[in-house]
């Protein structure tokens, strides 16, 4: 029980890598950028439209814009993901103090763990005010078009945070095996290019539910109809989307404890 106990991150050592993510201007600038500021942009450029030709253009709310806002965030949240977990995944030993850590004698996955916390803890808040733009344009800027409901409002921000969510952990996960650098063009390449190009290739049939991107996307609130659509949406059930990013995450979290509890200090 002590050993379990003693593999388990503390608060404090939560709290000293949530301050150490934290610490890095430039994450947070970036981070900032691909969630709250691009969607504070898209949801200005949209006004603009509307306000320059209302007849060309209309409103910059509803169901609609809802879902390519939601696209928007799902998209850059993801490399906003990749690259906080990447930061907090192999932060450490890119900044030559992982050797002091362990030296103090805490446990090597106590260390690992730590990080997960600390990172979901850095990272949401920025989805969530992200999102909350979103939502409240969606509202307030509907005009002569349909307002989303509040459970529509509610199931897609919890599709996007698990969007998001997935992609940190896989991100960090990856980043103690392989390191930082290469993660982050890996985990880019696989949501942004690979994932949609493969799911639409039918040939490959049910094989593609195995992708996780693809199964994330099959839980997309159907109220959004296309705008949030990235490629073919594949009828799958909660249990199998919940077994494969299951499944996903469990290995990317694995072969990351792995790598970094045997590492050479």
């Amino acid at each position: 029980m002590s050993t379990i106990a003693h593999a388990l991150p503390g608060p404090r050592l939560v709290s000293a890598d949530f301050l150490k993510l934290r610490r890095r201007r430039g994450l947070g600038v970036i981070t900032s950028v691909l969630t709250v500021g691009a969607v504070a942009l898209a949801i200005t450029i949209m006004e603009l439209l509307h306000a320059s030709d209302p007849a060309k253009h209309g409103p910059a709310g509803g169901v609609a814009n809802l879902g390519h806002l939601a696209f928007l965030i799902s998209g850059l949240g993801a490399a906003a993901a990749a690259i906080v977990g990447t930061a907090a995944g192999s932060g450490d030993l890119d900044a030559g103090v992982y050797r002091d850590l362990v030296v103090t004698g805490r446990s090597r996955l106590a260390l690992y763990l730590s990080r997960i916390p600390a990172g979901l803890a850095y990272l949401l808040p920025f989805t969530a005010l992200a999102y909350a733009l979103a939502a409240g344009s969606s509202v307030a800027l509907a005009g002569s078009l349909a307002a989303p409901s509040t459970h529509l409002l509610v199931v897609t921000g919890l599709w996007v945070t698990l969007d998001i969510t997935f992609y940190f952990l896989l991100a960090l996960g990856l980043s103690a095996l392989i390191g930082r650098s290469y993660t982050i063009g890996a985990v880019l390449a696989w949501r942004l290019a690979l994932t949609p190009i493969l799911a639409s290739i039918s040939a490959l049939g049910v094989v593609r539910e195995l992708i996780p991107g693809i199964a994330i996307q099959s839980l997309m609130p159907a109220g959004l109809g296309d705008a949030a659509q990235q490629g073919p949406r594949l009828g799958m059930s909660i249990a199998a989307v919940a077994l494969v990013l299951a499944v996903w995450t469990a290995v990317a979290l694995f072969v990351g404890a792995a790598r970094d509890t045997t590492r050479d200090a």
